[in-house]
């Protein structure tokens, strides 16, 4: 029996061997590590996708289906709010109810309301879809009619309460707004790292991919920081053009720190920030949101152990993040376990 069990232990151990050097691999790349962010709640979080003129059927196209995944990651996976959705796009039709034409003006209204609605509590998404331009000193994002620069959504910004802001955009020459819209409490994801990379990009459509991809989950702790979204978006953008035998023409930054400049700071506030609402929101059986808010105190501990890292032994944080992630699976498979009783 003490055999078996030794064995059984031996084997658990080395099951979670990956995920622990993973964890370890993932405070390492993305900026170290930083206290557990208390989750938004539901009515703290809003989202403005903003989808640009593609010029031709083939970007058109792809700006649409790009549109229409992240209305589905916000609504269907993330469980946003319909009402706090704002979707701008060139014939004015989109996911929620907060649907018009992605205008100037439009998108001046929508951040309006944001200034009325949201609450130092909130979290805003503004997420970028289409094409950009740069003439030298400033960057734009192209919509229906006249554009907006980076100088015009940081003056849209300023005034807005909010916790969190995350400010995405994918588009060519997106790298101009990131020393413009950096600030405290501000993660800024462009695709390319500056105005000069002009030609039209693909990391949009592997950002996307990360939310919905296991790989992505670095620290395999079930759910995917938009650090690590990033750092899986950006790895596979970077293949993409060595697949190809091209130069690449993108690169993808991340800037969390508030400097407007990329540095090994950079990733702490990511690796913290998550889109996906409070674990409970949507479960009817109040067993399993009994064991989800179980499941979100252990990652708050994990949090917590990866914070301290710099404090602790190599040897000492090892053990006890193992600790954590043998229960966090263990608990995890209950979970599982009780979702598929009838």
């Amino acid at each position: 029996m003490g055999a078996a069990t030794t064995l059984g232990g031996d084997m658990m151990r080395r099951a979670f061997a990956g995920a622990m050097a993973s964890a370890i691999m993932g405070s390492l790349l993305l900026g170290g590590a930083r206290a557990p962010q208390k989750p938004h709640a539901p009515d703290e979080r809003f989202a403005v996708i903003v989808r640009g003129l593609g010029g031709d059927p083939t970007f058109e196209r792809r700006f649409a289906e790009w549109t229409e995944r992240l209305c589905a990651l916000l609504i269907e996976r993330w469980r946003f709010r319909p009402e706090r959705v704002f979707v701008l796009t060139p014939d004015g039709r989109g996911c929620s109810p907060n649907a018009s034409r992605a205008t100037a003006e439009a998108v001046r209204r929508v951040f309006e309301r944001l200034r009325g609605e949201s609450t130092p509590e909130s979290l805003i998404l503004v997420f970028l879809l289409g094409h950009g331009s740069f003439d030298g000193e400033r960057g734009y994002f192209n919509l229906v009619g006249p554009d907006l620069s980076a100088e015009d959504f940081r003056a849209l910004l300023s005034p807005i309460k909010a916790r969190h802001v995350v400010f995405v955009n994918t588009a060519s020459s997106s790298g101009a707004f990131l020393p413009v819209l950096s600030r405290p409490g501000t993660i800024v994801i462009t695709a390319t790292r500056s105005g000069r990379e002009q030609q039209a990009t693909i990391f949009a459509q592997y950002l996307l991919e990360a939310f919905t991809d296991a790989r992505a989950d670095a620290d395999k702790d079930g759910r995917t920081s938009l650090a690590e979204a990033f750092a899986f978006a950006a790895k596979l953008t970077a293949e993409h053009y060595a697949q190809q035998g091209i130069l690449a023409t993108e690169h993808p930054l991340l800037d969390d720190d508030g400097d407007g400049e990329v540095g090994e700071q950079d990733g702490r506030l990511a690796r913290a920030v998550y889109l996906e609402a409070p674990v409970e929101i949507g479960e009817e059986d109040e067993e399993v949101r009994a064991l989800l808010r179980q499941r979100q105190a252990l990652l708050e501990k994990i949090e917590a152990v990866k914070a301290r890292k710099a404090e602790m032994k190599p040897e000492e944080y090892e053990r006890e993040l193992e600790r954590w992630l043998v229960e966090l699976a263990q608990l995890t498979e209950r979970i599982n376990a009780r979702r598929k009783k009838p």
